[in-house]
């Protein structure tokens, strides 16, 4: 398997484009410290991140932003602190606020002269568009969570995108999926039979941060420590 040989890369958009867990902690570890709890940015993704993941299995059509309130009120719940309504909200509400990560609008830039790119994405289409704006890059198709009406680990979402690759004239077996939760993605993608990429955005850090630990062992065909490196890797095995 070459990196040349696919016509088409889907991404994941946050975790892998979008820095979500700087997104996270940021307003988490502020609620953290306006409640005087004594507590790591990296405990309060792991808190954030089982409660995310709940929400997303339990209530798998209620749009990204209310399911980012309710995760954040899981957390102060298990700090024993209530969360107000417009706390939440605004964590719910900061989708569009938070960063790109510096090298993935260049590394899109480079990767689509080559390949059609299509966003798989767990939000709403309102909240990636959004962001959209800030990635710059125009992507031959979009899927989200409020377009399947379930969110990934759940195989419908890639069900739905092999359907929307088959629509762009992309053949089974060229297309190549890029993400960075193995949790969310590279699982319900490899069960599939659909090879991935790994953008391991966390590198050397401990834990597994704003997802769930993958709860299995799953061997993605490649890793990269970022999106810079991945589409230096595409360009030079287009360019052999």
């Amino acid at each position: 398997m070459n990196l040349a040989d696919f016509e088409a890369l889907s991404f994941d958009c946050y975790g892998t484009l979008i820095d979500w867990e700087t997104g996270i902690s940021t307003a988490l570890s502020r609620w953290a410290k306006k409640h005087a709890l004594e507590v790591s940015a990296e405990e309060l993704l792991e808190r954030y991140a089982a409660a995310e993941a709940h929400h997303e299995e339990t209530s798998p059509t209620t749009l990204y932003p209310e399911i980012v309130s309710a995760a954040m009120r899981d957390v102060g719940r298990g700090f024993g602190i209530e969360v107000s309504r417009s706390e939440s909200h605004r964590l719910g509400r900061s989708v569009p606020d938070w960063p790109v990560y510096p090298d993935a609008r260049q590394g899109l830039t480079t990767l689509s002269t080559r390949y059609k790119l299509i966003i798989l994405s767990n939000v709403d289409r309102e909240s990636f568009e959004a962001s959209n704006l800030k990635l710059g890059v125009r992507f031959d198709a979009v899927v989200t969570a409020q377009d399947v009406g379930a969110y990934k680990p759940s195989a419908r979402n890639f069900h739905a995108l092999l359907g929307t690759a088959s629509g762009l004239g992309i053949e089974r077996g060229r297309l190549l999926h890029v993400a960075q939760s193995l949790y969310h993605d590279h699982i319900p993608a490899r069960r599939l039979g659909l090879p991935t990429v790994w953008i391991d955005r966390r590198g050397d850090r401990p834990g597994w941060g704003a997802t769930p630990p993958p709860g299995e062992d799953v061997q993605p065909e490649w890793t990269f420590p970022s999106l810079r490196a991945f589409a230096a890797a595409c360009t030079a095995a287009n360019n052999r």
